[in-house]
C-alpha cells in the first residue's frame, strides 16, 4: 500500500511534494488554494511516522522516503515528474533524483537540507535531539529558525502541530537521517534546480546554498524570499506559490529539463566540499 497523500489540481504536469521535519502532507495547505490546478497536478505525500502514516513504522531514512515516493508515483502511474521539497524534504528530493534521474524534470528546494547533511556543534545537536521529547524545545527551534520575529501563538501552534502529526519515534530518527546522511558524491548536477530560502532563516540561508546547491548543480538558481524564515509556506504563501510555479513554467526550465533527459546517466558527479559545519544556529 502506498503512503498516504492528497492531490491538488489535475493539470498535465505532475509534481511530487515532500514535507519537512516539523510537517506532514498538509504542511503546504496555505499555498494550496493559490496553486494552478490547470497547469499542474500536485501530490503531497506523508512519510512513515507522519500524518496519515503516523502509526506506520519504518527505518525513517532518506532512502526510505525516496523509495516510498517512487512507489507512490508508480501506483499513481506517474512516470515523469518535478519535485518540491521543504527542509528535510529538500534532501529527499535530491535522493529521488539520484535514484531515478530520468524520471525527474526539475527540483524546487525550499529552505533545504543539502545532500551532504549538516554537522552541528555538540550543544546544538543535543538540543535538536531532545526536541523529540520536549515541546518547549520544538518551540525554541521554530522561533530561532524564523528569526525570532513571529507571534508566540504561531510558534506554539507550529510546535503543537508537529507533536500531534508525527510519532516521537519517527521525529527522533529523522533528525539523524537529515543531519547525518551524505550522498553528495552521487550528485551529477544534471537537473535544473530552483533554491528558495527565507531572508530570516539563520541556517538554511544563501551562504549555505552557495556552498552546496549552487556548486553541485550548474543549472541551479537561488531566490531569497523577503519576510520569510524557514517556513515560507506559512510565512509568505503567495510569494512561495509564485516562485514555484514561475520556475516550473519558465520555458528555460522546460528546455533544461528536456536537455537533462537527453544526457547520459553515467555523468561524473560534481566535486563537493566538506560537509558544512553549523554552530549554535538551528535547523
Amino acid at each position: 500500500m502506498p503512503n498516504t497523500f492528497h492531490r491538488v489540481g489535475n493539470g498535465p504536469r505532475p509534481v511530487l511534494v515532500l514535507h519537512g521535519w516539523f510537517g506532514d502532507a498538509d504542511s503546504f495547505a496555505q499555498i494550496e488554494p493559490w496553486l494552478s490546478g490547470h497547469a499542474f497536478s500536485y501530490v503531497f505525500m506523508d512519510y512513515r511516522g507522519y500524518g496519515g502514516m503516523q502509526q506506520t513504522h519504518g527505518d525513517y531514512t532518506i532512502d526510505e522516503i525516496a523509495s516510498d515516493a517512487l512507489a507512490l508515483a508508480d501506483a499513481l502511474e506517474i512516470h515523469a515528474f518535478s519535485l518540491i521539497g521543504h527542509s528535510m524534504g529538500g534532501m529527499a528530493i535530491e535522493r529521488i533524483a539520484t535514484r531515478a534521474p530520468d524520471r525527474v524534470h526539475a527540483l524546487v528546494a525550499v529552505a533545504p537540507v543539502p545532500c551532504g547533511g549538516i554537522s552541528y556543534d555538540t550543544a546544538t545537536r543535543r538540543l535538536l535531539e531532545d526536541a523529540a521529547e520536549h515541546i518547549d524545545i520544538r518551540r525554541t527551534v521554530i522561533d530561532r529558525s524564523t528569526g525570532g520575529r513571529l507571534p508566540t501563538s504561531w510558534i506554539e501552534w507550529k510546535a503543537a502541530y508537529s507533536a500531534t502529526h508525527s510519532s516521537q519515534e519517527a521525529f527522533a530518527a529523522y533528525f539523524h537521517a537529515w543531519a547525518d546522511t551524505d550522498f553528495s558524491d552521487e550528485i551529477t548536477g544534471r537537473h535544473p534546480v530552483k533554491v528558495l530560502v527565507g531572508e530570516h532563516d539563520p541556517t538554511f540561508n544563501a551562504g549555505l546554498m552557495a556552498e552546496t546547491y549552487l556548486r553541485r548543480y550548474p543549472r541551479a538558481t537561488l531566490e531569497i524570499l523577503k519576510n520569510a524564515g524557514h517556513y515560507p509556506m506559512n510565512e509568505t504563501p503567495l510569494a512561495l506559490a509564485t516562485a514555484i510555479e514561475s520556475f516550473l513554467l519558465d520555458p528555460a526550465t522546460v528546455a533544461d529539463a528536456r536537455l537533462s533527459s537527453e544526457q547520459a546517466t553515467d555523468s561524473e558527479p560534481v566535486s563537493d566540499a566538506a560537509r558544512p559545519t553549523r554552530d549554535s544556529r538551528l535547523a
